[in-house]
Order: structure tokens, then sequence, then C-alpha cells
């Protein structure tokens, strides 16, 4: 990754896209040390976290993440999913974010933010890119082509400056995937209150 010390850098975090590429890879993100990285490679001005999140529920997974989140560094943008019923007709939830992270794109590149990180490999995103690029702020993509099947798209990698496979940054920002709670709790092992929830984006 190119970045400068006088960079004025800003995150953008597809939250399920990043959730299924660690996994595909076999680790977990740690979201402390994802921010404490970039803010060693320039000036980071914000971190954007995207979700959908399933409203009147008793108990969501992705609720501590996202509470972490709010309290630790993190701009969170969040919206109700929507129901739907699968082929099968199994329920299903949908809650595309790609809006909210072109806009929040967009202003950055308007407000001079110099070097955007977009995690995310989704191939709608390439137009997105190259309209950033036009308003003289660079991009990097955070995603995977080592994952089965790949996750990043490859119109998506040739329109970014940078494109910085995932499994790279494992060592850095990663570590290992944990088992779910319960079985955490059937071992005696006990997850630190300060520490989102492995599973939280599935």
């Amino acid at each position: 990754m190119t970045f400068y010390p006088t960079d004025r850098l800003a995150l953008f975090i597809d939250g399920s896209n990043l959730y299924s590429a660690a996994k595909g890879l076999g680790f977990d993100i740690d979201y402390r040390k994802l921010l404490e990285e970039f803010r060693k490679r320039g000036v980071l001005i914000r971190a954007y976290y995207y979700t959908a999140l399933v409203e009147d529920e008793e108990y969501s997974p992705i609720r501590p993440l996202v509470d972490w989140l709010d309290y630790n560094g993190y701009a969170l943008v969040t919206k109700a999913a929507r129901q739907y019923t699968d082929a099968q007709g199994r329920k299903r939830w949908r809650g595309d974010m790609d809006v909210e992270i072109a806009v929040d794109m967009m202003e950055m590149a308007a407000g001079g933010a110099d070097h955007l990180v977009l995690f995310s490999g989704d191939g709608d995103f390439r137009a997105l890119v190259e309209a950033v690029q036009r308003r003289g702020s660079r991009v990097t993509v955070v995603s995977t082509v080592k994952s089965q099947p790949p996750m990043a798209s490859d119109d998506l990698r040739r329109q970014a400056d940078n494109f910085v496979d995932l499994a790279d940054l494992s060592s850095i920002i990663g570590r290992p995937a944990r088992l779910p709670r319960f079985i955490q709790e059937s071992r005696g092992e006990r997850q630190h209150e300060d520490e989102p929830e492995a599973d939280a984006e599935a």
C-alpha cells in the first residue's frame, strides 16, 4: 500500500462484505488493530462502518459489534434490513448499503480527503471509484481473491489505484476465528467485555 504521512485518510467498511471475506480466509477482524494500523499510515479523519440491522429482534448477533464500534472510534451507518422469502420459502434479510457508501465517499472526496480506503470487493463500486478519482482522491480497495470463491471483482481491482488482498493484512488486523459463544462457555472460556462478538456479521 502506498500511503503518505500527510495523507488525509477515510475508511469505508462494507460490514457484511468484509465479514464474508475474512470468514472465507479463516480469521476474524480485530477492529481495534485495524483502526490503529491506518492511524499509522496517515491522518485518519473518519472510519465509516456500514451495516443493516434487523429491527424488533430481542437479540441480534451483530448488536455487540455495532455498540463496540460506536464507542471506539468508528462512525456507524446503519439502516433497517428488509425481510424477503427466497425461492425455497425461507425467510431472509437484505440490507444493501451501496448508496450510503457512495454518498459518503463522494462527500469525503469533495471535502479534501486525499486517500479513500474501500473495504469491499463489490464490482458495483467501480463507477464510484472512478468518480472519486476524477475529484482527485486516490482509492485503495481491500478485499480478497484468495478465498473460494474470490470476493473481489476484477473490474474494481483494475479501477482502484491500489488493491490490497485482505489475506496479506491478516497478521496485522486479524485474529484466529473464535468459536461461537456457547462453545466458549462450555469450555470455561470468557470473551473480553471490550471486544466484539466474532460472529457478529453472520
